[in-house]
């Protein structure tokens, strides 16, 4: 990863230092927003997975959106912070056409997991080596990982980044996404304990 520029990113939420990094295998752009001095341990960091649906359109089919929003809040709250914006991982890792076609199989019956082995594409092709090594760049040396996502931890870990603590990142369901987030925590692993005993959506 090179890291090519370095930028003032005032937002909504706080001030940010926008850290664009070059892919020099893949040739994809990445960038890193940076709140406060992060380097040392135990960062408050989100790694989150382009979602163009989510993060741009506010589709209410997922969660990521909502998530993003929430984690900017939190680094911003904890007076410093990294949130590593993943390119690449649209749909988890498929693409976005590939992820709205199994959007539409998904409004047939299928659940997430279902369309993208009906599609013949991975479950979950997301790669997290960048994030890692971006982390690394700034000095980050331990993450408390903004995610309810286990196989992320245990990605990071793998890539030499360690976890000192998952911090829970739990949004309020919505009746066009309460599948969706049943299947991410039958299927694939997530801790979602707070749709245990939830009634009234279907």
């Amino acid at each position: 990863m090179e890291r090519v520029v370095e930028v003032r990113l005032p937002t909504t939420y706080g001030e940010f230092l926008a850290v664009g990094y070059l892919d020099l295998r893949s040739g994809i752009e990445q960038v890193v927003l940076v709140h406060g001095e992060v380097a040392g341990t135990a960062v408050l960091t989100r790694v989150h997975s382009e979602c163009l649906t989510g993060d741009v359109f506010s589709s209410t089919h997922c969660e990521c959106g909502d998530q993003l929003s929430a984690a900017l809040r939190a680094i911003v709250a904890a007076g410093r912070g990294v949130l590593v914006y993943l390119q690449g991982h649209e749909g988890r890792g498929i693409g976005l056409l590939a992820k709205l076609r199994a959007m539409r199989l998904q409004e047939e019956g299928l659940d997430t997991v279902e369309a993208n082995i009906a599609l013949g594409l991975p479950v979950d092709a997301r790669e997290y080596r960048v994030a890692a090594e971006m982390l690394r760049d700034l000095g980050v040396r331990s993450v408390r990982l903004l995610s309810n996502n286990p196989r992320k931890r245990a990605a990071l870990l793998r890539h030499g980044i360690a976890v000192a603590e998952q911090v829970p990142l739990l949004m309020e369901p919505r009746a066009e996404n309460i599948r969706y987030l049943r299947a991410k925590r039958e299927r694939l692993d997530h801790d979602l304990p707070h749709l245990d005993g939830l009634h009234g959506l279907s």
